[in-house]
């Protein structure tokens, strides 16, 4: 049975480790001190011999596909995107939502609705607590949630805090008891593709607490961009302009930088290797494939969220949604718009899969 030192030795030494908090999250010895994430968000040892060597954090890391055919099973995955069931262009009703996200607004407004509705007692999200920067939060109010809302490219995770505020698989008194005491049983995350596939692993194997997990909320994904000082200075070189300008950032095609005085700037993403991640170079999933639902900008009009349902509890709730929180766009005035946006999303897809593909290629061939 492999271990954590396997992870460190095929993952982490490998620069493959995408900091999703999986490995520490779902730890059974986590609340024995075995594992941490240290302040760079990697995942190391605390006390190594606390560690029982039980190899779930091998089992679930998404770099590791020993459950993969069993996750795709789980999920009713179908090449080449995942499943596919509906194609939707959509956004917030709430004008206060639709002002505060990048796009849309729709996985605020889904969030919002089912906690409305009774169906999650909170949501694993991320909250602002700087110029560009952000870190991971367990919303259990409305205004909480809507405080959450727009993007962000650091490794903040939302199954970070889950492990530290919430419980694991052997929760502690200290992690447990006050999520116990908020009545937390039925919580929804908002994740990245590698994020959304750990949990996906751990409700293969059946494992507490994932099954307090209620809805996967994926994000399309071209990779975890890093906003550094030598990173902003680059985009200020690049485009032009100087960084206390910005207003807000996001990605569709290219990364799309709002200015304070009302004008966007474009870069093409393959401008931006420098500020990737090295482990996001290869990762195949762009539109979260093992998802509930999928969310994006990409394809979508300005002020729009493109959405792929993919589960029947994803397509329910988003068909709930929209007669509450959420509205379609006019599909009268661009009758092939969701057409055209997965076609787009297959697109970007396939691109990662062969990018990812190539460099994994390079990384074996360099070992040889």
């Amino acid at each position: 049975m492999k271990t954590f030192l396997d992870l460190i030795t095929e993952v982490q030494n490998s620069g493959l480790c995408h900091h999703c908090g999986g490995c520490v999250t779902f730890c059974t010895a986590v609340n024995y001190g075995a594992l941490k994430l240290n302040e760079k968000g990697m995942p190391e040892f605390v006390e190594k011999e606390k560690c029982i060597e039980c190899g779930l954090c091998y089992s679930i890391c998404p770099e590791i596909d020993e459950l993969e055919s069993e996750t795709q099973q789980l999920v009713g995955w179908t090449p080449p995107i995942g499943r596919v069931i509906e194609t939707h262009i959509a956004r917030a009703k709430d004008s206060v939502i639709r002002k505060r996200a990048t796009d849309g607004g729709v996985v605020t407004g889904i969030l919002v609705h089912l906690l409305e509705r009774g169906h999650i007692d909170g949501a694993i999200v991320t909250k602002q607590v700087g110029p560009f920067q952000r870190e991971p939060a367990l919303a259990t109010t409305k205004q909480e949630i809507i405080e959450s809302a727009g993007f962000y490219f650091d490794s903040s995770h939302g199954m970070k805090h889950f492990s530290g505020e919430y419980s694991t698989y052997s929760p502690s008194v200290q992690e447990f008891r006050p999520m116990l005491q908020k009545g937390l049983r039925r919580v929804a995350i908002v994740g990245a593709p590698c994020q959304i596939k750990a949990v996906r692993r751990m409700e293969t194997l059946g494992i507490v607490p994932s099954d307090t997990i209620k809805y996967c909320l994926g994000l399309f994904c071209s990779g975890n961009f890093m906003f550094k000082d030598e990173q902003k200075k680059q985009i200020e070189k690049i485009s032009d302009i100087k960084w206390e300008d910005i207003h807000k950032v996001n990605i569709k095609e290219n990364l799309m930088i709002h200015l304070k005085d009302g004008s966007l700037k474009r870069i093409p993403l393959d401008k931006l290797d420098f500020m990737k991640r090295f482990a996001c170079k290869y990762c195949n999933d762009y539109s979260s494939e093992y998802a509930d639902i999928s969310f994006g900008g990409i394809g979508a009009s300005e002020g729009y969220t493109t959405v792929i349902t993919r589960t029947p509890a994803g397509r329910a709730v988003f068909a709930d949604s929209k007669d509450n929180t959420l509205e379609l766009f006019d599909y009268k005035s661009n009758p092939d718009c969701t057409k055209n946006a997965l076609n787009l999303i297959k697109q970007c897809s396939e691109k990662k899969q062969k990018n990812a593909m190539e460099n994994r290629k390079n990384i074996v061939d360099a070992n040889k």
